[in-house]
């Protein structure tokens, strides 16, 4: 068994930008910017589950020198590096990931992030969210920020 812990961040859009957390669209909040859709929660679980197989990380596999992963959804992100991390004979068997923010209100729809965090990565995810008491850039609602652990065993 391997286990690794990944960290994501991404400010606020300056524009119409929807937001995209933990593989769900949160109508009538602000995006986040990104070369992706900027999804921190998928973010760090995909970097957790790369680098605790030893596959790679977020920024080697989908970094911007990859046009093709442009503006991808956080779901085919995960579901590229899960396929990517079966293949390299690991088997994921669960990722915890915290996001970290002033918003959105994560509480109500913590059952629908944890499901689709699940059903995108084929293992068990907990999602939960925390603020940082108003310090920091999350704090001062400039971003958004995730923490995800990721433990894998060989398949």
């Amino acid at each position: 068994m391997r286990v690794a812990t990944a960290f994501d961040a991404h400010r606020f859009a300056d524009d119409d930008t929807p937001l995209y957390l933990a593989c769900l669209r949160w109508d009538g909040e602000r995006g986040l910017e990104g070369h992706s859709d900027g999804d921190v929660a998928a973010h760090a679980a995909c970097d957790a589950i790369l680098m605790a197989s030893g596959v790679g990380e977020l920024g080697t596999v989908f970094g911007t020198d990859r046009p093709e992963w442009a503006g991808a959804s956080g779901e085919a992100l995960l579901a590229e590096s899960v396929r990517l991390v079966r293949e390299a004979g690991w088997r994921i068997e669960n990722v915890s990931v915290q996001v970290i923010g002033q918003r959105p209100r994560f509480a109500p729809r913590k059952a629908e992030a944890e499901a689709a965090m699940s059903a995108a990565l084929g293992a068990p995810a907990t999602v939960s969210a925390t603020t940082s008491d108003r310090m920091g850039f999350t704090g001062r609602g400039e971003g958004l920020a995730a923490i995800a652990t990721a433990l894998v065993s060989r398949a």
